[in-house]
């Protein structure tokens, strides 16, 4: 079975360090991906089941800087380079590109979803609480959809 390959951009990551949850990654992918540029940008120490890469198209991931931050277009260019893979990214602009390319996003709210949908967590609205008080914004709209799909 071939497994999926996951790439993930610097907030959910540091969103999931900062609550004491990166360990759902794992149970939920088994091994995940960010990038060179990524890696640079988090000043926490990261379990080694999180690879590093810099296997993308420099000439993608400069053209992508003109419009996102860094470490998006990064993550979005090692995305492209390998078909099928699935993306974490939160910020808008960010998902937005990554779409238009055709790209399989999801973000920190789409792994608690999944996480609560797979037993792995009790309570997805706890989670959403902890990330708010970790700076992590979401507008009380999406807060309420993101409940109502938790079932909470």
């Amino acid at each position: 079975m071939h497994e999926l390959l996951v790439i993930a951009d610097f907030s959910s990551l540091i969103a999931f360090v900062a609550i004491g949850e990166l360990d759902l990654l794992v149970k939920l992918y088994h091994k995940v991906i960010n990038t060179d540029v990524v890696r640079q940008e988090i000043q926490a120490d990261l379990p080694n089941w999180i690879e590093v890469s810099s296997n993308y198209d420099l000439t993608q991931f400069q053209i992508l800087q003109l419009e996102l931050h860094l470490g998006e277009a990064s993550a979005i260019s090692l995305a492209l380079e390998n078909p099928g893979s699935k993306l974490i990214i939160d910020e808008f602009k960010g998902r937005s590109v990554a779409k238009r390319l055709g790209l399989s996003v999801t973000g920190t709210t789409g792994i608690i979803i999944k996480a609560k949908e797979q037993g792995l967590i009790i309570s997805g609205r706890e989670m959403l609480v902890k990330l708010e008080i970790h700076g992590f914004w979401l507008s009380d709209k999406l807060k309420k959809q993101i409940i109502a799909m938790l079932n909470e």
